[in-house]
C-alpha cells in the first residue's frame, strides 16, 4: 500500500529509501563484528582447552617414552586424536626425528588453517631433567568454526528477528498514520473548497516542491476540521502505543526465557546434562576460594570409565553414548546439591565436593564405584555393564587452584588403573 502511494522524486520515497539503506548497513555491520568478536573468543577458549590438554597427557607420553612403551604412546595419541579440538599430534624425540605423527583429517580434506601448541617432554632422574622430545597439538580453523556456527547462528536470527520486527512496525505505523491519513485530508480538503467556507489561512515557511506544499493549499480551509481529526488521531495513537508497549514487553519476557536457555546450554554438557569442562572449573574454583576462607576442606575426585573405547568399538557408538548418560544419572542420585559434576573429557568425570574431607569423599566415590559396577542396562536389546576407575585429591589451605587439585587426582586416577581399574585411589 504505501509503495502505491509513494510516487517516484517526493519525500516519502526518499525517507523509505534512506531507512531501508541504514537498516541494511547497520545489519551487516552488527553481523560482521559479532561474528569477528565470536570467532576471536572460541580461538582464545580453544586455545586454553588444548592447553589444558597438553597439560595432562604431557605427563603420561613422557612416562611411557622413558619406559620405551610404544603402545601405550600410541594408546594416548589415539585418545588425543578422537578429542573434537585436536586436528593433529606430533611426537618428536630430542634429535628432531618424529616417532608418531597422526592427523584427524585426510590429505584431501586440510582445513585452511592450523594452528598448534608445543611442550618439551622429559623426565626428572635424580633431580636432573633428561629431555625427551617434543609433543605438538594442532587444532584447525575448522574446530573454531563449527563452534562459532552454532551460537553465532542464534545470535544472527535474534539480531534479524529483532531489526525486522522494528522495521516492519515503522513501515506499518508510516503506512497508517501518514501515508492514508494524507491522501484523506487532500480529499476532504478539496471538499471544503468547493462549499466556499474557508476562513483561515496557515502560512509555512521552507516549503519545498513535496506533499507539505500540497498541504499548505488544503489545510488553510481545514483548520477546525484538522482539529477535531487531530484529536481523534491522537487517542488512536495512544491506543496503538499502548498496544505496542504491551507487545514489547511481552516479547521481551519471551527473548529473556530464550536467553536463560542459551545460558544453559553454554554451560552444560549436551549429551549427559553434566557441566561442561570449561563451566565445571570456573565454578568448582569459585567455591575452592570460597572454602579457603571459610578453612574448610573440599575434594575432587576424577572418574575414568573403564575400557570405554571396547564399549564403542564392541556395540557401537550410540551405545557408548548411552552409558555415558546412565553414567551421569546414576551419579546423581548420590550427590547433594552442593556437589559438582563436570564432563572434562571424552569418557572422563570429575566430581567436587565442598566442605567434604579425603574420608567423605573416599566413602562417596566408593558409592559411586559400587553403584556403576553392580549396575546392569540395555541398548538395543543388549544387556550392558561397565566399571570405573576413581582417583581422589582433597585440598589443603596452601591449595589456591582447581587445576592444582585435577592434577594430583589424575596422578591417583592413573595408579588406580594401573592397579586393575574398577577401584578407588587417594
Amino acid at each position: 500500500m504505501v509503495l502505491n502511494f509513494l510516487r517516484p522524486n517526493n519525500l516519502s520515497q526518499k525517507m523509505m529509501r534512506v531507512i531501508f539503506t541504514i537498516y541494511l548497513g547497520v545489519t551487516f555491520v552488527i553481523t560482521c563484528m559479532q561474528f569477528a568478536t565470536e570467532y576471536l573468543k572460541a580461538q582464545d577458549s580453544i586455545l586454553n582447552e588444548v592447553t589444558e590438554l597438553e597439560g595432562t597427557v604431557r605427563g603420561p607420553i613422557a612416562t611411557s617414552l622413558w619406559q620405551y612403551d610404544r603402545n601405550q604412546v600410541n594408546v594416548l595419541v589415539d585418545g588425543l586424536i578422537k578429542m573434537p579440538i585436536i586436528a593433529g599430534v606430533d611426537i618428536v624425540d630430542k634429535d628432531g626425528a618424529t616417532l608418531v605423527s597422526r592427523r584427524a583429517y585426510s590429505s584431501d580434506s586440510e582445513p585452511l588453517a592450523v594452528f598448534d601448541f608445543q611442550s618439551d617432554l622429559f623426565w626428572n632422574l635424580n633431580n636432573e631433567r633428561i629431555p625427551l622430545g617434543s609433543l605438538i597439538l594442532y587444532s584447525s580453523s575448522e574446530v573454531v568454526l563449527d563452534r562459532v556456527i552454532f551460537g553465532f547462528s542464534l545470535i544472527v536470527i535474534t539480531a534479524v528477528i529483532k531489526l525486522s520486527i522494528l522495521f516492519w512496525l515503522f513501515i506499518w505505523a508510516f503506512d497508517r498514520y501518514l501515508a492514508n491519513p494524507l491522501k484523506e485530508l487532500m480529499v476532504q480538503v478539496n471538499d471544503v473548497q468547493l462549499d466556499q467556507s474557508i476562513s483561515t489561512r496557515i502560512n509555512l515557511s521552507n516549503i519545498e516542491d513535496n506533499e507539505l506544499s500540497q498541504l499548505q493549499s488544503h489545510m488553510n480551509s481545514m483548520l477546525s476540521s484538522m482539529e477535531t481529526d487531530r484529536r481523534r488521531l491522537l487517542e488512536d495513537e495512544q491506543a496503538k502505543r499502548n498496544w505496542l508497549e504491551e507487545a514489547v514487553a511481552k516479547r521481551t519476557a519471551e527473548l529473556q526465557v530464550a536467553n536463560e536457555k542459551l545460558k544453559e546450554l553454554a554451560t552444560r554438557d549436551s549429551l549427559t546434562g553434566a557441566l561442561n569442562r570449561g563451566s565445571f572449573f570456573e565454578t568448582a574454583q569459585h567455591i575452592l576460594v570460597l572454602s579457603r576462607r571459610q578453612k574448610s576442606t573440599a575434594s575432587f575426585v576424577l572418574m575414568d570409565l573403564d575400557h570405554f573405547k571396547y564399549i564403542n568399538d564392541t556395540y557401537g557408538h550410540f551405545a557408548g553414548d548411552q552409558v555415558l548418560i546412565h553414567f551421569v544419572r546414576t551419579i546423581n542420585d548420590l550427590l547433594r546439591e552442593s556437589d559438582l559434576i563436570g564432563r572434562v573429557g571424552g569418557e572422563e568425570f570429575a566430581l567436587f565436593l565442598p566442605d567434604t574431607d579425603a574420608g567423605a569423599a573416599f566413602q562417596i566415590a566408593e558409592k559411586v564405584r559400587t553403584a556403576i559396577s553392580t549396575s546392569r542396562f540395555e541398548v538395543d536389546g543388549v544387556s550392558i555393564s561397565y566399571t570405573v576407575s576413581l582417583g581422589i585429591e582433597s585440598s589443603s589451605m596452601e591449595d589456591q587452584s582447581v587445576d592444582t587439585l585435577f592434577k594430583r587426582a589424575d596422578v591417583k586416577l592413573y595408579g588406580a588403573k594401573d592397579k586393575g581399574r574398577d577401584r578407588v585411589e587417594q
